[in-house]
């Protein structure tokens, strides 16, 4: 197996309010308690209203103290942060690194590159498009596919792919 299989990848899926950012976090928890270090939390998403606000913040009180966090200003920041970061990392969420993106295009080949070398594990938290309904515009049809194409990518090289369903979690 690779080094990817090693350090451990897994994915986290689940729809809104599904419970999946905190199943994500106690797993990488869990990773850092048994790794013997802490966990660095990249964030992926902008803050552009009150609403995302209050989300973020509800997001941060939950995460032990001890946790850094790198917030990224640019799509194209992800795959070079994880290549610089050791120890545990949990990524929250491909879906909002996906739609930071111009025109949703992200480095799908550079992320696996990353994920592939880091030598730490690796939790990524990300929205399942497949069971939602259809989307009548066509940003919204880019956006689910671009994600579940992501999804795909990253549940192929991934040790562990979990669905977050009402709180409730299936190992995949």
């Amino acid at each position: 197996m690779g080094a990817h299989r090693d350090a451990g990848v897994t994915l986290v899926l689940g729809g809104t309010r599904s419970g999946k950012s905190a199943v994500a976090e106690g797993l990488a928890a869990d990773l850092a308690s048994r790794d013997g270090g802490a966990v660095t939390y990249v964030a992926t998403a902008s803050v552009l209203d009150e609403e995302m606000e209050r989300r973020v913040a509800a997001h941060r009180a939950r995460r032990p103290s001890t946790w850094s966090t790198v917030e990224l200003r640019s799509s194209v920041e992800l795959p070079a942060a994880l290549a610089h970061l050791g120890g545990s990392v949990l990524v929250d969420s491909l879906g909002a690194w996906v739609a930071s993106a111009a025109d949703l295009r992200v480095d799908g080949e550079a992320l696996v590159r990353a994920l592939r070398s880091r030598p730490g594990s690796t939790v990524l938290v990300s929205e399942e498009v497949g069971l939602a309904v259809h989307p009548a515009t066509e940003a919204g049809r880019a956006f689910v596919d671009a994600l579940g194409t992501l999804n795909q990518t990253v549940a192929a090289l991934a040790e562990r792919v979990l669905l977050v369903v009402a709180g409730r979690t299936l190992e995949l």
